[in-house]
C-alpha cells in the first residue's frame, strides 16, 4: 500500500474540505496507459469496494484497489509547493523505468 506524507495529506485534507463531503476518499489506482506502459491516477471517490485496502493519513482516508496496491506497494504519495516544483509526486520502487512526465511507469 501507498504512504501518504505530512505535507501530501495536509494538502489533500485541504482539498477534501473544500469539496465539502465528509464521505469521500483519496482514490490512488494504476492504469494501463502513459508513455511508459502504466499510468497514475488519483481522484476523490465516495464509492469504496469491499476488496479496496483503506489506510488514515492524518486524517485522510486513502484507498486502493488490490491491484493497483500490488504495483503500489513501497510507494509514497509527497506534495511540494516551491519554486522548482508544486505538486503530487508518487516516488514508487516498483518502478523500472518512468517517462519524463513523471507520470507514467513500467
Amino acid at each position: 500500500m501507498i504512504t501518504v506524507t505530512d505535507s501530501a495529506a495536509a494538502k489533500v485534507k485541504e482539498l477534501l474540505d473544500q469539496e465539502g463531503d465528509e464521505s469521500l476518499a483519496l482514490r490512488v489506482a494504476v492504469r494501463p496507459g502513459g508513455c511508459s506502459g502504466f499510468s497514475y491516477e488519483m481522484f476523490f471517490d465516495g464509492e469504496i469496494a469491499d476488496e479496496d485496502k483503506a489506510t488514515d493519513f492524518g486524517g485522510v482516508r486513502v484507498v486502493v484497489d488490490p491491484t493497483s496496491a500490488q504495483l503500489l506497494t513501497g510507494a509514497t504519495l509527497d506534495y511540494k509547493d516551491g519554486l522548482q516544483q508544486t505538486g503530487f509526486s508518487i516516488d514508487n520502487p516498483n518502478a523500472q523505468r518512468t517517462c519524463g512526465c513523471g507520470q507514467s511507469f513500467s
